[in-house]
């Protein structure tokens, strides 16, 4: 069963004429179909350009011939609608390719089709309006995360091997810990982001893969790494490649670990005893190992945090408006993301400037604290997945910013405060992943622990900005100590 191996497992398969890329994908097609009306982790099949581009000649890369999706959100594809999870652009088609999913596709995948997000990627869980929830295969009355819940959902249900996504507060990380999937943020400017964009959400944001296997996500930033035309920066270029370094021995690393969240008051028990497992796996493996952390005022951050966010939504607004040549209304949106919207244009350029530059002193602070210490580990979330609609808006908060849309009233949202319970419920439940799409250090999620429930949790490893080397270096040391790729979702059989 083509489960049974990662992406780079089915390319050798391709490349040495035991498998076809048509008879890969259309086992892909028939795990999408038996599997998606349980998970809805995908929302836009492309089976026929699939079947076109299997049939052709494909690109001669690491992953020729491997079933892939796209994340429905910043990939665009030429002639497909890239939707955000936004009901306007649902029926757009895009006039071209992004940088991205060119590199994607110069890797030798076969796209099959887009996944779930939610609207403009702004929560950490995948319930669009316009599309449903996606489920998570470990328990389906919980979330696989967001905001590339759509992706993690599909790999860990084996649909795919790898999935696209993107991480601007966590959304590849986040998916990763909740479905059992490893996950890494790439440093700022790793990857592109062109040609319509030169940096998203201030370059909080970046795209790569979710996977399986370490080497799978290694392989894959190799193909798509390096500074497109236009780029506003680069992350320092590697000196090997990222594969190679998965089985390179990563010597004695000094290693701080924290369960303190940075932007919550609590963590699950079982994300502490996750940690602390992992603490002493490090030490079995000869590292040395430390409790301590950055000191982070998580209050300010998150404020600061929120203040880019919301004008970034406003900007994102008012683009999608100019794209399809109209102007937007409440109607177009979630109530939540018009709200936020709103926010957004009561922000001034002194608050944005004066956010970005304190958050900017928080990089300063976080990288003084790396000259001490090589990686440092959390847990990925403050705790195991959250049922669907945990984090989605109350009636009264919902009927109370349908009513601030109406009437177009962002002073009145702030008075009122509306917003910060539903921030705070979100920060509640990733009260570590955003610091570091602020400092745009590399950061991945490691499935090194289920809780007694048997649900995955995810162990968060962060090294120094542009040393993604030295994760993929540990992540391989782990992935051989406490392997993870037989792991597979219970009564996921019953569905495939």
């Amino acid at each position: 069963m083509t489960r049974n191996y990662d992406g780079l497992g089915l390319a050798e398969l391709v490349r040495t004429g035991q498998v076809s890329p048509s008879e890969l994908v259309e086992e892909a097609i028939r795990r999408i179909e038996r599997l998606n009306p349980a998970l809805n982790a995908v929302v836009l099949p492309m089976y026929d350009q699939a079947r076109a581009a299997a049939r052709g000649r494909l690109p001669d890369g690491p992953f020729t011939g491997v079933p892939f999706l796209l994340k429905d959100l910043l990939s665009l594809y030429q002639g497909v609608p890239t939707s955000c999870g936004t009901r306007l652009l649902q029926q757009v088609p895009m006039p071209h390719d992004s940088e991205m999913v060119r590199r994607y596709k110069a890797a030798g995948v076969v796209i099959l089709g887009k996944t779930n997000t939610p609207e403009l990627g702004l929560v950490p869980v995948t319930e669009p309006a316009i599309f449903g929830p996606t489920r998570n295969p470990w328990d389906l009355t919980r979330t696989p995360g967001g905001s590339s819940g759509g992706s993690a959902a599909a790999v860990a249900s084996g649909m795919v091997p790898l999935a696209g996504g993107g991480d601007g507060g966590g959304s590849l990380r986040i998916p990763a810990a909740c479905c059992g999937l490893f996950g890494l943020k790439p440093s700022r400017g790793r990857t592109p982001t062109g040609p319509d964009v030169g940096e998203v959400w201030h370059g909080f944001a970046v795209e790569h893969v979710v996977t399986r296997t370490v080497r799978d996500s290694a392989a894959m930033l190799d193909a798509i790494a390096g500074e497109d035309v236009g780029a506003p920066y680069a992350a320092p270029h590697a000196e090997r490649s990222f594969l190679s370094e998965v089985a390179s021995d990563p010597g004695r690393l000094k290693v701080a670990f924290t369960t303190r969240p940075f932007l919550a008051e609590r963590v699950h028990d079982e994300c502490v005893a996750g940690v602390h497992a992992a603490a002493r796996l490090l030490e079995q493996l000869g590292h040395t190992v430390v409790e301590a952390a950055p000191a982070i005022n998580g209050e300010a951050f998150a404020v600061d945090f929120l203040t880019l966010i919301t004008a970034e939504t406003r900007a994102e607004i008012d683009w999608i408006g100019k794209f399809v040549r109209r102007r937007p209304s409440p109607g177009d949106f979630e109530p939540a993301t018009w709200a936020l919207g709103l926010l957004g244009g009561a922000v001034s350029g002194a608050d944005y400037a004066g956010a970005a530059r304190r958050l900017q002193l928080v990089s300063r602070q976080v990288g003084r604290f790396f000259e001490q210490y090589d990686v440092l580990l959390t847990p990925t979330l403050a705790g195991p997945p959250v049922p669907i609609g945990a984090l989605q808006p109350t009636a009264l908060e919902e009927a109370m910013l349908k009513l601030v849309g109406l009437l177009r009233a962002g002073w009145l949202l702030r008075a009122l405060g509306t917003i910060k319970p539903m921030a705070a419920r979100s920060f509640d439940f990733v009260p570590y992943t955003p610091v570091f799409n602020v400092t745009g250090q590399p950061a991945m999620s490691v499935p090194l622990h289920w809780s007694a429930e048997g649900l995955p949790i995810g162990m968060h490893f962060v090294g120094r900005f542009g040393g993604e080397a030295t994760l993929f270096r540990l992540a391989g040391q782990l992935e051989r100590a406490q392997p993870w790729f037989g792991r597979w979702p219970p009564g996921l059989g019953d569905l495939s």
